[in-house]
């Protein structure tokens, strides 16, 4: 082996051989610019335990750093790539017979353990940039923990990370952690300043369209020597601030974009250092923040935002978010300045925002589409998620959306519905050891079909299904766009919107190689990109693509086409510029913008929020098209409605696919039982004010509540030998269907049910029976007979203080305070003038007479002279009368 580069890694070498000779599995933590990738691989290749023919895979999160670090490996020892270094990523491949270190991208290596699950030949398995956690990595790495304990105890583990990340994992594995010291050279970092932030706009991408150029063409001026690297969230930023620098930038200074959807030769163009007193200014995504180390960079610009895709388990929809950098990433990013030489780092926000960013990125596995990693386990043969071990647990909401959409691909069986959310609720030690088989997760041979792709479930059953129809070019096509970025966009520079969202355009300029529309121009990197993919999938599905460019766009049905792939995204026209899924959710789009004629349409992209999204891709579909697709989920019902409108209860018969409405035929009569549903349905929506509360209907039922408050479940005694259930509102509404239906029946419209007696369905609710309505007339009665004979009604609207409300010489000669409840409560007694006016309220009847009876008399004697105002009230007659008719 030639002489290793002097790096810091160096120095750990040592402690690494001894832990891996010892121990099958070992964390590696090694900050950025230590070496690692370059030293490591060629370190494991003069390993012991290697056998001699055995490889040693090593994974990187991305093509460009797979295809960087073979070249850098291979460099070292004066070799082509291809012969003992070889990579593998997606439509290309360098390898040989000779090869013993592969560098391959993390999705790779789920395919290879899944063909060969024992990794013959394959001596170790190194996951480099494990900090990043992509959701490739945390799948292959819980493949080969489960290989290893199964099938290769031998097989090394090799997982090196940059963060304190490491020391979590050694725990976890368990493994031993060996530490590399770092080398930066020293990076003077600079801030935003606060009065210069306060008047920028708050929105990322004009935030960084007016700050980005700006500060390029700063420190080039500050700065004379060195390469610039600008940090920014995503490709429309890239080439926004391109557009500014293009003409504002010296002769001497060239400008690169480097992100992953580029073509090889402009990501090498961006990483190969310049020559002859050239500089070049980078703008990159965040593909630069580890794994490569660019050459002439003494300069990092970051632009503080990272763009990142978050799935909605409860939509289903995957969108792109611009959120702020982690500070993680920040400290990688600003470490690109300081690998080769002393450097500077300006950051485009304050450095009081700084403290507020979060520290870490959360993984992938937490906020990613599941579905590929669930068909990928049911490959597996896992009995769910909980028969492999997970740094972070797949979140169950997430998980069970995957699994929903593989059955209704048809990837999977319907074997494995069981126990999702007791599963996942384990902790991850019990994980690690769990034998729960409840979740059979069976692959059908389709789903087989779908993984060999190498592509998302949706595309690939879009490929597989579309061939099967006979439109397999077409197909492939289809999914090779929709796998990339959009080929199209404005011809003019400064046009950043959104191009035309159908889709139909997308595939006439695949086949045509020419904008479809005036003012339209093309990614031609971009474009060569698709064809590749296309090409490539329809050889493997065993059929040359010799379909012309005019039949690929007039034989094929996109809109049918992209339904396949989307069938949770069928959608129904509703106003020019809003459509509804097939799940009940409502998306904005300009329908003019596609096809102003159609009303179902199938949606391939979605932008937004989950809250607010909009279709960016879309074609329609003809209604047979639809339904010869998806016959058997298309249903037949009868649906009855209360229509306030017409006020009263109307039918039909529909067809409908989800929430789509395919035909509607009105009925007549519809039967008696659907529209007793309905009016519960209307009255359950509109509210229980909606019936006709009558006063002792209402009476009744706060009469009931007092007797629950004072005669609880479980007491004992007679009048508490049958419960007395719950009568308030939201009970009687949660329960509507149970005490009001069986009431409902014959009745059609709304003034009908309004005509309805309350007292009979409220007391029908008593479990009791006749005994505890009487119990209810004992213990509440509805009215009180006072001492003048009159029968007052009670209030019990305050279950803690009944009122009877009576005029006071009603109640003459009574001395103690009337009671309720078999005595429990004392009534509050509302003492009344003779104008029914309230004179005294009390609970102690005999204080009043003793004393403020008199008080009250001296108050309204004069005003009432004609009634008795006796000086000894608790031996006078009781009256309701006045003294002229007592005959006084």
């Amino acid at each position: 082996m030639p002489p290793l580069p002097d790096l810091p890694i160096l120095a750990a070498l040592p402690e690494l051989r001894a832990a891996l000779a010892a121990h099958s599995r070992v964390v590696l933590e090694a900050p950025p610019g230590a070496g690692k990738t370059t030293v490591v691989p060629l370190e494991l290749l003069a390993a012991e335990w290697r056998a001699p023919q055995d490889k040693i895979l090593v994974l990187e999160p991305r093509q460009l750093a797979v295809r960087g670090a073979a070249a850098r490996l291979a460099q070292l020892l004066g070799e082509p790539v291809g012969r003992t270094i070889g990579y593998r990523v997606r439509l290309d491949s360098k390898v040989s017979r000779k090869t013993r270190v592969e560098v391959i991208t993390e999705g790779i290596l789920t395919r290879m353990i899944q063909d060969d699950p024992a990794l013959e030949g394959v001596a170790a398995v190194v996951f480099d940039e494990f900090h990043e956690r992509s959701l490739n990595a945390d799948l292959g790495l819980a493949l080969a923990l489960d290989a290893q304990a199964v099938l290769r105890p031998e097989l090394r583990i090799l997982i090196m990370s940059a963060t304190l990340e490491a020391q979590r994992l050694g725990q976890w594995l368990p493994a031993p952690v060996v530490s590399s010291a770092g080398f930066l050279f020293p990076i003077e970092t600079h801030y935003l300043d606060p009065r210069r932030a306060a008047s920028l706009p708050t929105k990322p991408a004009d935030r960084l369209a007016e700050l980005v150029p700006a500060q390029v063409r700063a420190a080039l001026n500050a700065h004379p020597e060195g390469d610039i690297l600008v940090f920014l969230p995503g490709v429309g930023d890239l080439q926004r601030s391109a557009r500014k620098l293009q003409e504002a930038l010296p002769e001497h200074v060239d400008l690169h974009l480097l992100h992953g959807e580029l073509p090889l030769e402009a990501q090498d163009a961006a990483l190969r250092p310049v020559r002859g007193g050239r500089r070049k200014v980078i703008l990159a995504t965040s593909i630069a923040e580890t794994s490569l180390t660019i050459e002439g960079v003494r300069v990092v610009i970051d632009g503080g935002f990272a763009r990142v895709p978050r799935f909605v388990p409860r939509t289903g929809f995957t969108t792109l978010e611009t959120v702020p950098v982690a500070r993680a990433a920040a400290d990688q990013r600003r470490g690109r300045a300081g690998r080769l030489a002393p450097g500077t780092c300006y950051r485009l926000w304050t450095e009081a925002e700084h403290p507020n960013l979060p520290a870490h990125r959360p993984p992938e596995i937490q906020t990613a589409d599941l579905s590929s990693l669930v068909l990928e386990l049911a490959l597996w043969g896992a009995a769910g998620p909980g028969s492999l071990r997970w740094l972070d647990v797949p979140p169950a909401a997430a998980y069970g959306q995957a699994q929903d959409l593989l059955l209704r691909l048809g990837a999977l069986d319907a074997s494995h519905s069981a126990s999702l959310n007791e599963e996942l609720r384990m902790t991850n030690e019990d994980l690690g050891t769990s034998n729960n088989s409840s979740l059979k997760t069976k692959p059908t041979s389709h789903g087989r079909q779908l993984a060999a792709l190498g592509l998302p479930p949706r595309l690939g059953h879009l490929v597989v299904r579309g061939q099967e129809l006979g439109h397999g070019a077409a197909a492939a096509s289809l999914a090779a766009l929709l796998s990339e970025r959009d080929l199209l966009r404005w011809a003019a520079p400064t046009d950043t919107r959104p191009a035309p969202p159908d889709l139909r355009l997308r595939l006439e300029a695949l086949a045509s190689g020419r904008p479809p529309l005036p003012g339209l121009a093309l990614h031609h990197a971009t474009l060569q990109r698709v064809r590749d993919v296309a090409r490539n999938l329809t050889g493997r599905l065993g059929k040359a693509d010799s379909t012309s460019a005019n039949q690929l766009i007039s034989t094929s049905p996109v809109g049918l086409l992209t339904a396949l792939a989307y069938p949770d995204r069928l959608a129904q026209r509703e106003t020019h510029d809003r459509l509804r899924l097939v799940t009940g959710q409502r998306v904005s789009l300009n329908t003019t913008d596609v096809d102003a004629q159609a009303t179902f349409f199938a949606v391939a992209h979605l932008a937004g929020t989950a809250s607010a999204p909009r279709a960016t891709l879309a074609a329609p579909l003809e209604q047979d098209e639809l339904e010869l697709a998806f016959a058997d989920q298309i249903t037949t019902t009868e649906e009855v409605r209360y229509d306030p409108a017409a006020q009263r209860v109307t039918g039909r018969w529909v067809r409908r696919l989800g929430a789509l409405l395919l035909e509607e035929k009105v009925i007549g009569q519809p039967r008696p039982e659907l529209v007793a549903e309905a009016l519960l349905a209307y009255l359950l929506e509109a509210g229980l004010g909606k019936l006709n509360w009558t006063p002792h209907a209402r009476q009744l039922q706060q009469r009931l509540e007092f007797l629950r408050r004072h005669f609880p479940a479980g007491e004992t005694g007679e009048a508490a030998a049958e419960s007395w259930p719950a009568f308030d509102d939201e009970t009687l509404a949660r329960e509507l269907a149970d005490w009001l239906g069986p009431h409902l029946t014959g009745l059609k419209t709304l003034a009908e049910v309004q005509r309805l007696d309350l007292t009979e369905p409220l007391l029908a609710r008593l479990p009791g029976g006749w005994n505890q309505r009487q119990e209810l007339d004992r213990l509440a009665p509805a009215a009180l007979e006072v001492p003048s004979g009159s029968h007052i009604t009670l209030d019990y609207g305050d279950p803690a203080a009944p009122v009877l409300a009576v005029k006071l010489q009603e109640l003459f000669g009574l001395t103690e305070t009337p009671t309720v409840a078999g005595g429990r409560v004392l009534l509050l007694l509302h003492l009344l003038s003779p104008g029914g006016r309230p004179a005294q309220v009390t609970r102690d009847l005999r204080s009043f007479w003793e004393k403020g009876y008199f008080e009250v008399r001296k108050d309204l004697k004069g005003r009432y002279p004609k009634h008795p105002w006796p000086d000894k009230p608790m031996e006078h007659i009781p009256t309701k009368l006045t003294k002229k008719r007592l005959g006084q």
